[in-house]
């Protein structure tokens, strides 16, 4: 059975930083497409960035150069860190798997067939 279940969310001060954790059961996380998604209070669920089992890691524009994700298959653990955080990165955070490949599911939520819960990001300016 698989699960995922975030944590790290937490509340910060614009120019913070976060590392967000996503513990996976039933799978190595090295195995699927994994992601992070985010969605804001009254917007759509959106894609943040994913990572394939290669390793080959895709961001959303909006947060090349200050998030990193990255994935210990041994503790089948996937994270986000998040460097800089504007107020803009308020939302609550998703990881979300998918068999299909990332070039395929890209940052579709529809592609990804297992969810977690989320875990809340909060930045005030």
């Amino acid at each position: 059975q698989v699960h995922l279940v975030e944590s790290g969310g937490a509340s910060v001060q614009t120019g913070g930083s976060l590392r967000l954790s996503c513990v996976v059961s039933g799978f190595f996380v090295n195995t699927y497409c994994m992601g992070w998604f985010r969605q804001a209070p009254g917007k759509e669920r959106e894609g943040v960035a994913t990572i394939d089992n290669y390793g080959n890691t895709r961001y959303v524009n909006s947060v090349k150069g200050r998030f990193t994700i990255s994935q210990d298959n041994a503790k089948k653990i996937l994270y986000l860190q998040m460097n800089n955080l504007e107020p803009g990165d308020a939302a609550m955070y998703y990881c979300a798997a998918t068999t299909r490949s990332c070039t395929w599911a890209e940052f579709m939520p529809a592609e990804f067939i297992y969810w977690g819960q989320g875990t809340q990001v909060t930045v005030s300016s």
